[in-house]
C-alpha cells in the first residue's frame, strides 16, 4: 500500500491520482493531518510513503521507500493564506499553486532509484510506471493546448508549458497538439460560442456489456417501460426547446445504452419529437448512436435516414468472437459486417466504429487482426478506447475473481505495468493504421473513477476521423466549449458560467425513478437557468 499524508485536505483527489499513475494497481490510501485514520488504513504493509505539507510560501514533498529518504521544498509566491479561504476553488493563483505542488510529487516518484523500488523490505516489489502524461491527470489532457491555441500562443510557446510546467512526454506533447490544433480548427468553423448542444439519453440495451457502467438496461426485460419513457422524455425534450430560444443549436447526439434498441417505431417517434421540437432548418449536426449491431435492422436505419439523420455508429468493439462471448455482446462479428453494409447500402456516408483495446484475453495480434477487419468495411471515422475497468462494472468482480484465483501464480498472469505496456504498444499500432488510412485524431479523453487493473495508467481515448466527417459534439462535450442540454435517465445538462465555467444538472439513472419523477428532472432544469 501506498500512504500520502497531507499537512491539510486540499488538492488530494489530484495528488492521489498523479501517485496512482505512477504505481497502477496499488492501493493508495490519504491521510489528513490532525484526522482520525480509519481502521483500514492500517490494514496493509506501507511499501511507499509521500509526506506532503502545504504552506502559504512553501511546499514540501518527502519521499520514503525503504531506507530511502529524501525531501525537496519548492517556494512559492503567494501573499496570503488563499487555500484556507472558503472561496479557493476561484482564487486566480490556485492553479498555479497546484501546477508547483505536482510537479515537485512528479518528480520526486520519477527520481526514486530504481534499485530502491526493486528492495523493498519483506520481499515485496513496487513497480513504477513513469506517466506519458506527467502530472495531467484529468479527463481532457488536450484541453490545456487547445485553450492556450485559442488564446493565440504559438505552438513553441504551448509545447514548452506542456513540458516545463507539466512534465510531459515529446510524445504525447505532439499528440495534444495536433488534436488540439485540430479541435480549435472545428469550433473556430462552427460558432460554438453562441450556439449549444442536445443530448438524448435511451437507457435501453440488448444486453448489458460485462464491461459497461452506463446507465443501460436490457431491452428484453425492460422493453415494457419504453412506451412510458418516451412519454417522459418527450415532455423533457418539449421543455429544453424553450431555454435557449435565442441561441441556434449546434448539434444533436441520441446516445445511451443503445438507441437502436427501440422498435422502428418507437425510433420514428423519437426523431419526430425531436425534428418538431428542434426543426431541421436550424442545419445542427445530428447523430444517433446505433451502436450494438444485434439491434439494426433495415427498417430502423431507413427510419433515421428518411429523418435526417446523416451520422451514426457501428461498433464492434472487438472483431474477436471469442472475446464477444467473453464481454457479453450477444452478436457474432458476421453480424457487425451485415449491418454496416446495410447502413451503407441505405445511404449512411458517415459511419463510426468504436474499438477497444485491453479487453480481457486480447493481444497485440488480435488487435491487429481487427484492424485489418475494419479496413475492408472502411468507415468514415474510428474511436480506439482504452479498456478502464470501473468500479461498477460488472467486470471489475470478475477480475477481482480471477485475481484470487491466481494469487501466487506467476505463470502467464500479466502485472498491471504489464498491461499496460501492452496497450500502449496497441495505442501505437491504432495511430500507425489510422495515419496509413488517412485518419487524423480529432478529439481526445480519458476516463475518470478507474478501480485499478491498469486504469490509472493513463491511457487515452483517441476519436479518428477522415476530413470532414469529424463529430462535433464529441469535441464539444469533451473540452467544454459550450452549454449541453440533456434528457432522458442518467443525462447531465450542463450550464456555462463565466470563465467557461460548468455548473451540471443531474438527472436520475433509474428508468422507473425517472419516468415518475420527470417533472422534478424538468423543475431542477428550471432552477439550474432561473439562476443568475
Amino acid at each position: 500500500m501506498i500512504e500520502i499524508n497531507l499537512s491539510e485536505r486540499d488538492f488530494d483527489y489530484e495528488i492521489q491520482a498523479l501517485v496512482n499513475s505512477f504505481f497502477p494497481g496499488q492501493r493508495s490510501v490519504v491521510v489528513i493531518c490532525g484526522e482520525e485514520r480509519s481502521e483500514y488504513e492500517f490494514a496493509d504493509d506501507i511499501l511507499l510513503t509521500v509526506n506532503i505539507s502545504l504552506s502559504m510560501k512553501q511546499i514540501a514533498v518527502e519521499v520514503i521507500c525503504g531506507d530511502y529518504d529524501l525531501k525537496k521544498t519548492e517556494e512559492v509566491t503567494g501573499e496570503k493564506d488563499w487555500h484556507k479561504n472558503k472561496d479557493k476553488t476561484t482564487h486566480p493563483y490556485r492553479t498555479y499553486y497546484k501546477n508547483v505542488l505536482k510537479k515537485l510529487i512528479f518528480e520526486q516518484l520519477r527520481d526514486i532509484p530504481a534499485e530502491k523500488l526493486n528492495d523493498i523490505s519483506d520481499g515485496h516489489l513496487l513497480k513504477r510506471v513513469i506517466p506519458l502524461w506527467g502530472t495531467m491527470t484529468g479527463v481532457r489532457p488536450a484541453k490545456i493546448a487547445m485553450n492556450e491555441l485559442l488564446s493565440g500562443k504559438m505552438e513553441d510557446e504551448v509545447r514548452k508549458e506542456l513540458r516545463d510546467t507539466y512534465c510531459c512526454s515529446e510524445e504525447k506533447i505532439e499528440l495534444g497538439l495536433e488534436i488540439a490544433k485540430k479541435e480549435a480548427e472545428i469550433l473556430e468553423k462552427c460558432d460554438y460560442k453562441t450556439g449549444y448542444s442536445l443530448y438524448i439519453g435511451i437507457p435501453f440495451c440488448p444486453t448489458t456489456c460485462l464491461y459497461c457502467s452506463f446507465t443501460s438496461y436490457p431491452y428484453e426485460k425492460f422493453g415494457h417501460l419504453a412506451e412510458k419513457y418516451l412519454d417522459a422524455l418527450e415532455r423533457e425534450i418539449k421543455y429544453l426547446a424553450n431555454i435557449y430560444k435565442n441561441k441556434n443549436v449546434t448539434s444533436i447526439y441520441v446516445g445511451g445504452g443503445t438507441p437502436t434498441t427501440l422498435t422502428a417505431m418507437q425510433l420514428d417517434r423519437l426523431i419526430g419529437c425531436i425534428k418538431e421540437n428542434f426543426p431541421m432548418e436550424l442545419g445542427y449536426e445530428f447523430t444517433i448512436e446505433a451502436g450494438r449491431p444485434d439491434s439494426i435492422t433495415r427498417e430502423k436505419l431507413e427510419v433515421m435516414y428518411n429523418h435526417g439523420v446523416r451520422r451514426i455508429s457501428v461498433n464492434p468493439q472487438t472483431m474477436q468472437q471469442k472475446t464477444l462471448d467473453l464481454i457479453g455482446r450477444k452478436h457474432t462479428v458476421e453480424q457487425t459486417i451485415e449491418a454496416f453494409k446495410l447502413a451503407r447500402q441505405v445511404g449512411f456516408d458517415n459511419i463510426n466504429m468504436d474499438l477497444i483495446i485491453g479487453l480481457p484475453g486480447e493481444n497485440e495480434d488480435d488487435f491487429r487482426d481487427t484492424l485489418h477487419r475494419i479496413k475492408e468495411l472502411n468507415p468514415d471515422s474510428l474511436t480506439i478506447h482504452s479498456l478502464v475497468v470501473k468500479r461498477a462494472s460488472r467486470l471489475r468482480s470478475v477480475l477481482d475473481e480471477e485475481e484470487k484465483k491466481n494469487s501466487g501464480k506467476a505463470d502467464g498472469i500479466l502485472s498491471e505495468n504489464d498491461k499496460a505496456a501492452v496497450m500502449e504498444k496497441m495505442l501505437d499500432i491504432g495511430q500507425k493504421f489510422a495515419k496509413s488510412e488517412g485518419y487524423e485524431p480529432y478529439y481526445m479523453y480519458r476516463q475518470k473513477n478507474s478501480a485499478g487493473h491498469f486504469g490509472s495508467s493513463g491511457q487515452e481515448n483517441i476519436g479518428y476521423a477522415r476530413k470532414g466527417k469529424e463529430c462535433i459534439y464529441n469535441i464539444l462535450i469533451m473540452e467544454e466549449k459550450q452549454g449541453i442540454l440533456a434528457a432522458g435517465a442518467g443525462a447531465s445538462t450542463k450550464k456555462m458560467l463565466a470563465d467557461e465555467k460548468v455548473k451540471r444538472c443531474e438527472n436520475v439513472k433509474d428508468i422507473t425513478s425517472y419516468i415518475s419523477r420527470v417533472d422534478e428532472m424538468i423543475e431542477r432544469k428550471r432552477q439550474l437557468f432561473s439562476e443568475e
